[in-house]
């Protein structure tokens, strides 16, 4: 496995709605390290796609994180990779897809599974994703691995996309880490 490259991902967020949040351990804690990450992308010319699983019943994305996020994508299967609009919106020249999100035992989780299968090279962003039992997380990370598939932190794939701090994107990309 090589560093990430900046040109070769984007990131799908996965289901931060505004009634789903509350449910999920450390939500707080969840919304504001994704929301920092996602900003962080932007700062890295990395795309990021939203998910929003039922709208109508679950509301919508979490306004915090709407500046940031290039399209938002309505589904009804857990698995957000069956849904037409989210393949045709993940870019076949960014092979490496970034998951972020909610929950991570079950939407996260079906949609990596899936995105691996489709030929993309999926990558489960650790700190990036929640599950309402600590227990449920647990079990998605080992399953996680047991597929051979790829996790990450938040700090390493920022600054794996920045490659130096010479990159004009730095400065800004460290104020929302530290």
């Amino acid at each position: 496995m090589a560093l990430l490259k900046a040109h070769q991902c984007s990131v799908l967020l996965i289901d931060m709605q505004e009634k789903l949040l509350p449910a999920i351990a450390d939500h707080e804690a969840l919304l504001e390290r994704v929301q920092r990450f996602i900003e962080g992308a932007k700062l890295c010319s990395v795309p990021v796609v939203a998910t929003e699983h039922w709208p109508d019943k679950i509301g919508p994305t979490h306004p915090s994180l709407l500046p940031h996020v290039d399209s938002v994508i309505a589904k009804t299967h857990f698995d957000a990779l069956r849904e037409p609009a989210v393949r045709e919106s993940l870019p076949t020249h960014r092979p490496k897809v970034l998951l972020l999100g909610a929950e991570a035992h079950i939407c996260v989780l079906q949609t990596g599974l899936s995105l691996h299968q489709a030929g993309y090279h999926p990558i489960l962003v650790l700190d990036g994703i929640g599950s309402r039992l600590p227990s449920s997380y647990e079990a998605a990370c080992k399953r996680w691995a047991y597929h051979g598939l790829e996790s990450v932190t938040m700090e390493m794939a920022l600054f794996e996309w920045l490659e130096t701090p010479a990159n004009p994107a730095f400065k800004s990309v460290l104020k929302l880490v530290k």
